[in-house]
């Protein structure tokens, strides 16, 4: 089974390329220094799977880590994935930026609670027991202080590290696109996969709109 793996939604993007009949799967990768995905990805991907002979018709699906993370990095890896998959008839695998961060640890069967930083003093905060995510959402520190609060805690920037440091964190590497692999693979196992058509980015942030939004003024009584 051949896969094409996609991350960009971090601090440097990420391609991979998993066979797993070999050993080890992964066979490829591409690192994309800074923010510079929006111009190298797709080149990194013909790159790779034409220095291995890899056809686009011949994976078993595209993978693509869909955020939360940097709004234009998001965007880019979602576009050329469903581009991509769309292109190649392949089916596509979307998985969330928290969940790979998750599954870095083992949470010995209790909860992890992944935190990466949304900017603005926010958090985006995601709550996994094993594979399954019990919860997603985009807070304050205090709120993930109370949320996190005993538990498992996993980060990999330094703006969480710090304004969590009371929690215990285990701190690790940024994941990268090959880090997906064991997430794919669960969903391709039980045919889980997106719609390309429909597949949107994982931002979980809120709009300036409902953040700078003003109280509507009390109407007048009659």
């Amino acid at each position: 089974m051949r896969l094409l793996m996609i991350h960009t939604g971090g601090g440097e993007g990420s391609v991979a390329l998993a066979d797993t009949s070999e050993e080890p799967a992964i066979v490829a990768t591409e690192v994309l220094p800074g923010r510079t995905s929006s111009e190298r990805l797709v080149p990194a991907v013909r790159r790779l799977m034409g220095a291995l002979g890899w056809t686009l018709s011949e994976l078993a699906a595209v993978v693509v880590v869909h955020g939360p993370g940097s709004f234009t990095g998001v965007r880019v890896g979602v576009s050329a994935a469903k581009g991509l998959s769309e292109a190649g008839g392949v089916p596509l695998v979307a998985v969330s930026r928290l969940a790979l961060l998750a599954a870095c640890i083992d949470g010995g069967g209790n909860p992890v609670h992944a935190v990466l930083d949304a900017g603005r003093g926010e958090f985006y905060y995601g709550e996994y027991l094993g594979r399954r995510c019990l919860r997603e959402a985009l807070l304050s520190a205090q709120d993930v202080l109370a949320a996190a609060a005993g538990g498992v805690v996993v980060v990999c920037e330094d703006k969480p590290a710090e304004a969590l440091a009371g929690l215990g964190l285990r701190i690790v590497h940024e994941p990268s696109a090959s880090d997906a692999l064991p997430l794919a693979l669960e969903r391709i196992e039980v045919g889980e996969f997106d719609d390309a058509s429909t597949l949107d980015a994982n931002y979980l942030r809120r709009t300036d709109a409902e953040i700078f939004a003003k109280p509507a003024a009390p109407r007048a009584a009659k």
